[in-house]
Parts: structure tokens; C-alpha cells; sequence
């Protein structure tokens, strides 16, 4: 990795690259080995050319955005990662319609259109994540979803180079898109939004806060909604069903506030974590007939 790591200096610059950079401080979990190779490009450009060299070299990478729907293994992540918070952040507004990089965080953006009174990203005010992520996951809350909003997406392409793909190309589906499919990496998207009363988009907003707010077990470490919500049924209801609420394996424990959520109670392990899905899926599976599927991501080796 020595050499990769000295190519992607020369494409990108010493400031960013790190190696051997703990995944703990990277991930809303709290938890995760090193990374190889952590890189945080500054320009779209460098973050093109970043892939390309990772490509043309066949060394894995994953694209991070804040990491509030990922697991790192304990083990790290053998590879480079490139992360686009912070950094690609731009948010500009025009009119109806608010041109974000993928780095910029939904709640951000989300202030922007209440400052523009523009209505309809109300939902995505409080979802702790980045556009970018926000769009491979086509994240939704409240009645609201990506897809609601996209008008295109501006992507790195399979061969390096940066298009716009309109939303209609974009496959949205529940809690997925077309970006996973043909290997694509978010830079950006433009969204349209409607004129709305700034007052009644901040009372939405706020209303949907304190929603979180009283259900949500925001005062631990977390991935966010752990399952997805398997069809005719509440992934959170299920586990409460089953008699999982407060179940742990090691630091690692189905939310007493929410079952949907799993949070780390200050020294878990991503084994703990993995073992606790395993087990709710399995005593859920059990006693209901459902299988309950992650909605957080896994990366590295998992033992």
C-alpha cells in the first residue's frame, strides 16, 4: 500500500492522505479498526482522480461520507477511503432549486431551503448523514424520500469521468439506487423544492425534531435505524414483540428507547454489533416468520 499511498500524494497532495487512520473517528458507531489509506480530497477533481488511481490499481476503496450508516469491522478496512464530508460541502441556491455537493449534510442542506422558504427536504431535517449517502440510500422520513426532491445526480462513472444522470436514470427504490448498480461515486445533486412560508417549514421542522427527539436514543452512539422495515411490519415492533428491548451482547444493545435502533454503550465491539444482528434476526425470525435485513452498511472482514 506504500506505493498507492505515495501516488495518491502526488495526485491529491500530502494534506490528504493519512494512513493507519483509526475508523472510530470517522463512523457516528464509534467503532471501527484503521483504514490503510484515509483521504480527504478538496476538490471534485482530486476525488476523480483518487478513484481512477484506486481503480486502475485494483485496490479497494469506499466512498464516506460523515459514516452514520456504516459499521467498520474491528479489524479496519484494507484499502482506501476516500471521505467527501466536509470538504465537498458547496450548497447553492437558485430559485427553486438547491445545487449540493455530497459531502454537505442533509440538516445543513435542509436549513439552506428553510432560509430560501423553500418546502419539501422538511423530512430530511434531522437524518444525521450526508447528500451523498443520502441519495445511494435514497433516505427517507416522515412520508419523505430522496427521490421526491432529486433532479439529477452528478456521479464519477465507471471510467473516471464526472457526469450528470437525471433522476429518472437514477432507479430509485426503497432504501436503494442505481449507484450501487453500475459502480457509480456521488459528487453532487440538484434538487427542487417548492415555495413555501418559512414559518411553516420551521415548525415542520421543529415538530419533526421533537419526533426524534422523544423516540429516538440520540444520546448514544449509533448507526441510525439498524434494519430495514421489512413489508407489512415495524422492524422496531418486531423486536419489542419478541421480548428484545434492552438485549445486549457485550457493549452492544437493542435501544430501550427504540428497538429499531442498536447503540453502542460505550465500549462495543463491531463484533458485538454483528452478533447482536445476527441474534435479533434469528429470535425474530423464530417467533414471526420475518426476516429482518440491516439497513447499515458492514466493512472490512467480519469474523
Amino acid at each position: 500500500m506504500q506505493k498507492i499511498a505515495e501516488l495518491l500524494r502526488e495526485a491529491a497532495g500530502s494534506d490528504c492522505i493519512m494512513e493507519q487512520e483509526s475508523m472510530k473517528k470517522h463512523t457516528t458507531f464509534r467503532i471501527g479498526g484503521p483504514a490503510d489509506i484515509f483521504a480527504v480530497p478538496d476538490t471534485e477533481e482530486k476525488a476523480a482522480e483518487i478513484i481512477r488511481i484506486c481503480r486502475a490499481h485494483h485496490v479497494p476503496f469506499y466512498v464516506l461520507g460523515n459514516g452514520s450508516n456504516l459499521l467498520v469491522s474491528d479489524e479496519g478496512y484494507r484499502g482506501v477511503i476516500v471521505q467527501i464530508y466536509k470538504n465537498l460541502s458547496k450548497i447553492t441556491t437558485d430559485g427553486d432549486t438547491i445545487t449540493v455537493q455530497a459531502g454537505a449534510m442533509l440538516s445543513v442542506t435542509a436549513k439552506k431551503a428553510l432560509a430560501a422558504s423553500l418546502t419539501g427536504l422538511e423530512f430530511a431535517s434531522g437524518i444525521p448523514g450526508t447528500v451523498g449517502g443520502a441519495v445511494v440510500m435514497n433516505a427517507g422520513a416522515y412520508g419523505g424520500e430522496m427521490k421526491d426532491v432529486t433532479v439529477s445526480v452528478t456521479v464519477i462513472g465507471q471510467n473516471g469521468e464526472i457526469r450528470e444522470v437525471p433522476a429518472e436514470e437514477m432507479e430509485f427504490g426503497y432504501r436503494k439506487s442505481a449507484v450501487s448498480k453500475y459502480g457509480w461515486i456521488v459528487l453532487g445533486a440538484k434538487l427542487r423544492l417548492q415555495p413555501g412560508k418559512e414559518e411553516e417549514i420551521r415548525a415542520r421542522m421543529e415538530e419533526l425534531k421533537q419526533m426524534r427527539v422523544t423516540k429516538q436514543p440520540l444520546d448514544l452512539p449509533s448507526a441510525g435505524s439498524t434494519f430495514k422495515r421489512p413489508e407489512g411490519y415495524f422492524a422496531g415492533k418486531l423486536i419489542m414483540d419478541a421480548g428484545l428491548r434492552g438485549f445486549s451482547v457485550g457493549g452492544a444493545q437493542v435501544s430501550e428507547k427504540h428497538c429499531g435502533f442498536v447503540v453502542n454503550t460505550g465500549n462495543a465491539t463491531a463484533a458485538d454489533v454483528r452478533q447482536l444482528i445476527a441474534e435479533v434476526s434469528e429470535r425474530v425470525e423464530k417467533q414471526f416468520g420475518v426476516r429482518l435485513e440491516p439497513e447499515i452498511r458492514m466493512l472490512g472482514e467480519f469474523r
